[in-house]
């Protein structure tokens, strides 16, 4: 995905996974019992009983007098509990059981279902395809980008929602589902009668060579299976034989602590500390790195962005303070609280700050968030990312410092779109450019196919007719722009969802620059590994 289209997704992804996941997780999911109630100190019997009357009196006077019927589950579930975490900090949540439910799938990194991402149309506001996951139900039957949904089991879903459509095509495992589609071209609905499968959500999304001997692996984000993803897909590659790697953990808003003290640790000496964290009911414990036997042999950078969070930061700030990763990017989000997951009655959960990481330097990550709204905290200009009070150093003796994400070594700013970028982006004419030429043409290309001339002239002409304002010389200028563009949308149609993710990670200038600075990602290794030797060798 370009990164232009990429950061259009980011900000309410990121926003919608650290509301619902939470960002990132405790030792384990945890229930609450009166075996564990000793661990806080709790209020008076007194105080907390005037505390919930007055709570009562209130609830009481809504019920009774509020203009509409009140809801329980939206005063309580909506209301009350997400309104008094609220107040403690950004990340505690409360699910309810439909969330609690997505956010257990989320952690398990798969479900059952026709494998699709959907949708609403902006145009209409029905429900589209956006496109199906490779090797799936949907993608097997011919379901493409860009088909509006009509029905499901001979159910109309016109005026459904995206959600409502989503939790109609999910079901068990080798259940049937028919679904009907209209397409730009077609006559006629189209008709699909699908088998329901498991659908693997890869928290490991690319991993491949982008050149002879630099490896490029992406995590989205550290579900229970991201440690074991990432040791198969290097042992797929060959991890022996790699002679760099880049490993992108922009967008990745977190997720499971051990699963990113895993991954860290595979490319750290065995007993280096990757994390530690503590709070006031808890001790301070140490992770530590298991070491791996290949991954400590080559250099690494690594890729971040304002939307990397929480055990994404663990990977980066453990690699960094041990001089093992040369970072690359701009300042990560900022989350160094640690939720402990509790799961309630009535299948809800509760994600709990109960600590705070800190990095094998003993910074701490987390930013500020006193006296700042919610959106602020998540959408808002950040302040100063360094706290001079909290300055720490690199096993190398490098300066880093804590307070407000993981700073990195060489800055990369991402160029900006210029206004017709952002016209073309906006109206999502890629997406809907590649729908209308595969209307009129088979969903083929030849291997490694780059728009010509005919077709970027087709292109030009559509998004006139479309009403995007432009002038020649702004085609002009951003030509090559639009041809890297189109080629990465078609190929969703003509290959799949995942080859076309791999087009926008070659025609990336951030990974090109990964590659360029490599070397001083090779000098940081070998220095740290001079170190290391002199050490044991005056043991």
């Amino acid at each position: 995905m370009s990164s232009q289209r990429r950061y259009l997704l980011a900000v309410p992804l990121f926003l919608g996974t650290c509301a619902v996941i939470g960002g990132l997780f405790g030792p384990g999911a945890r229930s609450v019992s009166a075996a564990q109630q000793h661990v806080v100190a709790a209020p008076s019997d007194e105080d907390l009983k005037a505390g919930l009357d007055s709570f009562t009196k209130v609830y009481d006077v809504v019920e009774e007098n509020y203009a509409d019927k009140l809801s329980a589950d939206k005063a309580i579930y909506k209301g009350a509990i997400p309104g008094m975490l609220r107040t403690l900090d950004p990340h505690s949540n409360f699910f309810d059981p439909k969330d609690f439910a997505g956010l257990r799938e989320e952690q398990h990194g798969k479900y059952y279902g026709v494998g699709m991402t959907i949708g609403p149309q902006p145009r209409t506001g029905k429900t589209m395809v956006i496109h199906p996951f490779g090797g799936s139900p949907a993608y097997k039957a011919g379901i493409r980008p860009g088909d509006l949904l009509v029905e499901v089991n001979d159910k109309r879903v016109d005026t459904a929602t995206s959600t409502e459509i989503a939790d109609m095509l999910r079901g068990s495992k080798g259940t049937k589902v028919q679904v009907i589609v209209t397409r730009e071209g077609s006559t006629k609905p189209l008709t699909f009668n699908l088998i329901r499968d498991e659908i693997p959500r890869n928290s490991v999304d690319e991993a491949f060579w982008v050149k002879p001997g630099i490896a490029f692996l992406r995590i989205q984000s550290f579900t229970e299976t991201t440690g074991k993803e990432v040791e198969e897909n290097l042992k797929s590659l060959g991890e022996a034989n790699i002679k760099g790697l880049i490993l992108d953990l922009r967008e990745n808003p977190g997720g499971l602590l051990n699963e990113g003290v895993a991954v860290a640790g595979h490319w750290l000496d065995r007993g280096q500390v990757v994390v530690s964290h503590k709070g006031r009911a808890y001790s301070e414990k140490p992770y530590v790195a298991r070491g791996s036997q290949y991954g400590e042999r080559y250099p690494v950078v690594v890729l971040v962005n304002r939307y990397s969070a929480s055990a994404a930061e663990i990977v980066s700030g453990a690699l960094q303070d041990h001089d093992r990763a040369l970072i690359l990017g701009d300042t990560t989000f900022g989350k160094g609280l640690v939720q402990t997951v509790y799961p309630l009655s009535d299948n809800t959960g509760l994600a709990l700050t109960t600590q705070h990481y800190y990095t094998p330097s003993g910074r701490l990550i987390q930013r500020n968030y006193s006296n700042i709204s919610f959106l602020d905290y998540y959408y808002g200009k950040r302040g100063e990312s360094k706290n001079p009070q909290d300055v720490k150093q690199t096993d190398l003796g490098r300066v880093v410092y804590g307070g407000g994400g993981i700073s990195p070594d060489v800055k990369y700013e991402s160029p900006k779109a210029d206004e017709f970028q952002m016209a073309v982006l906006r109206k999502n004419a890629f997406f809907y450019f590649s729908a209308h030429y595969f209307a009129g043409n088979a969903a083929k290309l030849p291997e490694g196919w780059v728009p010509g001339e005919p077709v970027l002239d087709q292109f030009h002409d559509y998004l006139m007719k479309e009403g995007v304002h432009f002038s020649e010389a702004d085609w002009t200028r951003d030509h090559d722009w639009a041809r890297k563009q189109l080629r990465q949308q078609m190929y969703v149609t003509a290959f799949s969802f995942e080859d076309s993710e791999k087009v926008g990670v070659e025609q990336d200038p951030e990974v090109a620059k990964a590659i360029e600075v490599m070397p001083q990602a090779s000098d940081l290794l070998s220095r740290s590994k001079l170190k290391f030797e002199k050490q044991r060798a005056s043991r």
